[in-house]
């Protein structure tokens, strides 16, 4: 499975579990330089949330004990995934957290899919290192145009990666970026790009890779 791939395994990560006190998870998170961690059960097989540090530092700041359980101030307990989660659900939960915790078939805490992790398998997707230009093509979201628009490029080239983007109803336009394989040059670059305008397609942006 490819989220399977990206995740890191529990056994790899740091954790707390829920019977540790605020002054302990401190105590970790200061060592370790993470953010936050996620809080387990005694048996670390059930995810409970999440410990911030700077929750605890707000809560110290206020005078409030430091002795408490680890989920007196505990977040995110109901954001997690599955491990046979659809890739694209994936983008609607993690949005704003450093990472979503794992679970697995037997809903056990299975590990962590960093946002950072999921930001490089993106760039990935633009096939940088096998690239040589980035076309991003306007057009107006009709019905055959990315086949057209592929047909044109194909002709002269292959194409290395597509991304289509602005494809929600409230966008009147639709961008699309092709990513041209190593090896094309200036002078094919420039065929391709009037081929496609005198089809009526708008070639908005070309971004050269040589610099990546």
């Amino acid at each position: 499975m490819l989220l399977e791939s990206l995740v890191y395994p529990k056994e790899n990560l740091t954790t707390i579990t829920e019977s540790a006190t605020l002054q302990e998870a401190l105590a970790l998170l200061e060592e370790t330089g993470f953010r936050c961690v996620p809080i387990l059960d005694e048996s670390k097989q059930i995810f409970r949330g999440n410990i911030y540090k700077m929750h605890i530092y707000r809560h110290k700041a206020n005078g409030g004990a430091m002795d408490l359980p680890v989920t007196y101030l505990l977040k995110n307990a109901t954001k997690f995934i599955s491990i046979h989660t659809s890739f694209f659900k994936v983008f609607f939960t993690i949005k704003e957290l450093p990472y979503i915790a794992v679970l697995d078939e037997n809903n056990h805490f299975y590990g962590i899919l960093t946002h950072s992790t999921l930001l490089s398998m993106l760039a990935q997707a633009w096939n940088i290192k096998e690239g040589s230009y980035v076309l991003t093509i306007r057009s107006e979201g009709k019905k055959g145009e990315l086949a057209q628009m592929t047909k044109i490029i194909s002709r002269m080239t292959n194409i290395a990666s597509c991304i289509t983007l602005d494809v929600g109803k409230d966008h009147k336009g639709r961008r699309t970026l092709f990513t041209l394989p190593a090896g094309v040059d200036e002078n094919k670059l420039n065929t391709i790009i009037d081929h496609l305008e005198r089809k009526g397609f708008k070639v908005a942006e070309v971004e050269a890779l040589t610099d990546y």
